[in-house]
């Protein structure tokens, strides 16, 4: 392993310098984040038109600093071993992710050898996992994650970190020459997908998005099946993933009393953040951050995804959108920032619109459909079913397209080893996961600010309707 670098100090302002943010608007500042912790939204009426200035601070990535760490990897042959190091070892990142891949190690021919995170007791505990039937072996556990980047044993990187550093970490990861696998959301904002996308661009490495949903057959066969035309022209889709945490709320995890700057990093953890002193609430932000719009985007970062990313793979032809809408509410978990019941209208350039419905206070969702003229599909069990409209029943017959048990983590795991190996594009590769990112995005500035988004995608230009 090459010398450590020289890292500046692991304060926020040690990390992040002063960088233009990356995401073009419309108009000047002009209408704040009209929703405040426990109040109803309150909307100023856009002008005629509805073309209005917006104030996007609240919708752009803070200041993010350059990539401490410059490489091009290993060149890996389809039977070489790909070291892997797992940062951010909370719940997902632990079980998911580090446990998971080391499930996989000898059926994969990987190893897991690294990990980090910036609470002290999940790094210790990640570090057990490691050493687990390695007698003697060499595992690199850091509160810094920049020094595993450094490290050239390792190839790739899980980013399973809270939402506000997914962009920072896999692009720095991505420089240093590592192939990353990032979990949903791809990034806080959507001015970082841009960057992320130019990232892996730059470098030629494996990007991987973590919706294990994209690896579904059965979403793929469906793509093909409407991209052939059989369902006539797409008109609509519809998903949904609702959920009710009863009483005591979603993502309302246990904390830890025992977390204190003694064994956090708590200005390294805000990174990008705005910074906040350690005090009474600091412990339910980082043990509960999804709760936050510092940190996360919450129904719509952490539950949305797994529905659109599939849906835009059965599409057939994965557009960015041209506008979308979204409405929230936040009327029952009123401990929050972020709503807890949202409804979400994309449009897309090819004439399809997709509803979504999204909430963690009622379980019950919509049935995923896609209408077309001619057809519609239906999904139910493990199959995908198109069963002909009216006028077309003479025309076309129910036709079953897919039957399967769907994907899961390591499916998703293994499509992304495979793209490292033989040079492949995964299941759910980086410009896919800004088109996701790009629907996330505008509907939190939709719903927060009240107004209809619109997006340029050829030059990334967002702005109110």
């Amino acid at each position: 392993m090459a010398d450590q670098p020289k890292l500046p100090s692991v304060s926020r302002r040690g990390l992040f310098k002063t960088a233009a943010a990356a995401l073009t608007v419309a108009g000047v500042a002009a209408c704040s984040d009209q929703r405040a912790a426990g109040a109803e939204a309150t909307a100023a009426p856009a002008p005629a038109g509805g073309a209005g200035a917006m104030d996007m601070a609240p919708f752009t990535a803070g200041p993010r600093a350059p990539s401490p760490v410059q490489g091009t990897g290993r060149v890996l042959g389809a039977n070489d071993r790909v070291r892997i190091a797992v940062i951010g070892v909370g719940g997902q990142g632990f079980g998911a992710h580090l446990k998971g891949l080391r499930a996989l190690e000898k059926d994969a021919n990987i190893e897991v050898i690294g990990a980090s995170d910036v609470y002290a007791p999940r790094l210790e505990r990640a570090r057990a996992e490691l050493l687990k039937g390695r007698d003697g072996a060499t595992v690199f556990c850091e509160k810094d994650y920049r020094r595993l980047l450094d490290n050239k044993d390792i190839d790739a990187v899980v980013v399973a970190t809270p939402e506000h550093w997914h962009a920072p970490v896999s692009i720095h990861a991505l420089d240093a020459g590592k192939h990353v696998y990032c979990e949903k959301p791809m990034t806080r904002h959507l001015d970082e997908a841009w960057a992320l996308v130019d990232a892996v661009k730059r470098t030629g490495k494996v990007f991987q998005l973590g919706i294990q949903f994209t690896s579904d057959p059965k979403m793929h066969a469906v793509g093909d099946f409407i991209r052939a035309g059989k369902i006539g022209p797409l008109v609509a889709g519809q998903s949904s993933y609702c959920r009710n945490a009863g009483p005591k709320g979603e993502w309302n995890y246990d904390i830890d009393a025992g977390a204190g700057p003694d064994n956090l990093d708590w200005d390294m953890w805000l990174g990008s953040a705005p910074k906040r002193p350690w005090n009474d609430d600091s412990r339910s932000r980082f043990f509960r951050y999804r709760k936050y719009h510092d940190y996360s985007g919450g129904i719509l970062g952490d539950l949305m995804p797994h529905r659109v990313g599939p849906f835009l793979v059965a599409s057939g032809n994965p557009e960015y959108p041209t506008r979308v809408v979204s409405v929230g509410t936040r009327r029952i978990s009123t401990d929050r920032e972020v709503d807890d019941n949202v409804q979400v209208m994309a449009e897309f350039p090819s004439g399809w619109t997709m509803l979504f419905t999204g909430s963690t206070v009622n379980e019950q969702g919509l049935p995923d459909l896609f209408r077309g003229f001619k057809a519609s599909v239906h999904f139910g069990g493990d199959s995908a079913i198109a069963k002909p409209e009216r006028p077309f029943a003479e025309e076309m017959e129910e036709t079953t397209i897919a039957k399967g048990p769907g994907s899961d983590i390591p499916m998703h795991h293994r499509n992304w080893l495979d793209a490292i190996r033989i040079g492949a594009t995964p299941n759910c590769p980086v410009e896919f996961g800004a088109k996701i990112q790009a629907i996330l995005s505008m509907a939190e500035m939709s719903s927060r600010a009240n107004r209809v988004m619109l997006l340029d995608a050829a030059t990334r230009t967002v702005k109110p309707g």
